[in-house]
């Protein structure tokens, strides 16, 4: 079952992130009180998938007003290749277009094969036209990638 995510559900969440290998968490964003300024900003398009009474699914999604951007897309391993991912992707789009949103787009590393394979089969478009650039604005907001 998809629904809307709220900070009730933020250590279940939390602990799904750290379940999946390689994934990126960042230091502050990802904290408790960075997760609750996101949703205060978008409550309505982040999701989460419950199965068997767990989250097993995620998805942080947020807009500008223009355009809007998925982060943090994950299913748990053992529930992968059931439609989770692809329910809760068009979960976010539904509520995206409610807002007046018509594109969003996503980030996605290299090496996360399993997830550009999803993309792909999803018929999402990998951009070859542009650069990604970032710059970090506070220095302690660090990475910590999932063994």
């Amino acid at each position: 079952m998809v629904r809307v995510m709220t900070m009730d559900d933020y250590d279940e969440v939390w602990e799904l992130w750290n379940s999946i290998h390689g994934f990126g968490l960042r230091s502050l964003d990802d904290s408790r009180e960075g997760i609750e300024r996101f949703l205060k900003r978008n409550p309505t398009t982040s999701v989460v998938d419950i199965e068997d009474g767990k989250i097993v699914g995620a998805i942080l999604c947020g807009h500008d007003g223009r355009r809007a951007c998925l982060y943090h897309v994950c299913v748990n391993e053992k529930y992968r290749m059931h439609g989770i991912g692809k329910k809760m992707v068009g979960f976010c789009c539904e509520k995206l277009k409610e807002e007046h949103i018509s594109k969003v787009c996503l980030n996605a590393f290299v090496t996360n094969v399993v997830g550009n394979k999803f993309w792909q089969k999803m018929n999402w478009t990998r951009r070859d036209d542009m650069y990604y650039y970032d710059f970090a604005l506070n220095e302690d907001n660090k990475t910590v990638f999932v063994p």
